[in-house]
């Protein structure tokens, strides 16, 4: 078990939980989804790049990923939110390559550098099948952004085979509405990395000076379409938004911007995980990025706790943080 939910108000039991995608693909509108998806990828408008090249055709821009997506790796992932990796890990399948070109990328060589072999709807479908008979407690597409027509390919091929697990779509939250509303129905719980607020600090750090503007956007839309996280009666995540967010050195005044929206502009009972984690990666070395070419210390840290409990937003505590935040809410 991995925690006792006391409150109704965000309980979703377990016995009679069907995915959200169990009614479309009864009805057939999953098949349909398919249809519309691979009609835009004829000329991808599938995430804010807009490239506009036909990737049916196996054509490639920003995210280097044509007609099908590529997989760098696919497992039980112990690592993720208690959560959602349980006693039995979350179904993880980390897609290569990336629309966004975050200089700190804690996944660098996955997301900018080495391409994953390509992975046809059938074999992506078995991924999924073999991560449920495995065990795992739901199916976590990790950077998605750029692959939202082969994901809905493949998972209604997985889900006439037996397919039965929550989806999970790990984002940076630099997605298009085209893509949510393919996915509107589909995904049981969003998980966007909400970064950074300032449209300059997005140029430099992700190389996408409308970063923020987008994932407003875009974390109001997962939250109109899901509401904010509910658990079974075991603390498993069934439905709704998790954001994260990766506190980053001296940048406190942005992490105070978001969590405000979040709290002001989405909902106030936004679940979110504020994440210390961050260190130099990618290509911040040398003298170009001197400015978070650190750790963050724990008074950052901590800082970032206290605004979000300032806003009133629901936080997750891990069993890792688990000396740590209970500590810090007493205090505050």
């Amino acid at each position: 078990m991995v925690a006792t939910v006391t409150s109704s108000e965000y309980l979703l039991p377990s016995m009679g939980f069907e995915p959200a995608y169990a009614k479309l693909y009864g009805t057939g509108e999953l098949q349909q989804r398919v249809e519309q998806a691979l009609e835009e990828l004829g000329r991808c408008y599938i995430c804010p790049r807009d490239c506009g090249v036909d990737r049916l055709a196996d054509k490639t821009a920003a995210c280097k990923t044509g007609r099908y997506a590529q997989v760098s790796s696919y497992f039980p992932h112990f690592g993720e939110e208690d959560c959602l990796r349980g006693w039995r890990g979350s179904g993880t399948i980390f897609f290569s390559m990336c629309n966004l070109r975050c200089v700190f990328c804690q996944n660098f060589d996955i997301s900018q550098v080495h391409r994953g072999p390509a992975i046809p709807p059938g074999q992506l479908a078995g991924m999924m099948l073999k991560l449920q008979d495995m065990g795992c407690h739901n199916i976590n597409f990790v950077t998605p952004e750029h692959v939202v027509p082969q994901v809905l390919e493949a998972l209604v091929l997985a889900v006439a085979d037996g397919l039965k697990l929550p989806i999970v779509y790990n984002t940076s939250a630099y997605d298009s509405m085209t893509s949510l509303h393919l996915l509107d129905g589909v995904v049981d719980i969003y998980m966007p990395d909400f970064k950074l607020w300032d449209s300059q600090q997005s140029l430099r750090y992700l190389k996408a000076k409308d970063y923020a503007d987008v994932a407003c956007g875009v974390v109001q839309e997962m939250n109109r379409q899901v509401g904010p996280l509910k658990f079974d009666e075991n603390g498993l995540a069934r439905r709704g938004v998790l954001v994260r967010h990766l506190v980053m050195p001296g940048m406190i005044d942005q992490t105070s911007e978001i969590f405000r929206f979040l709290a002001e502009e989405v909902d106030s009972d936004t679940y979110v995980n504020v994440m210390s984690q961050y260190r130099p990666e990618g290509k911040v070395t040398g003298e170009k990025y001197e400015e978070i070419n650190r750790a963050v210390t724990m008074p950052e840290y901590l800082a970032a706790v206290q605004i979000a409990h300032r806003f009133g937003l629901r936080l997750d505590q891990r069993k890792s943080n688990g000396e740590i935040l209970p500590r810090l809410m007493q205090a505050i």
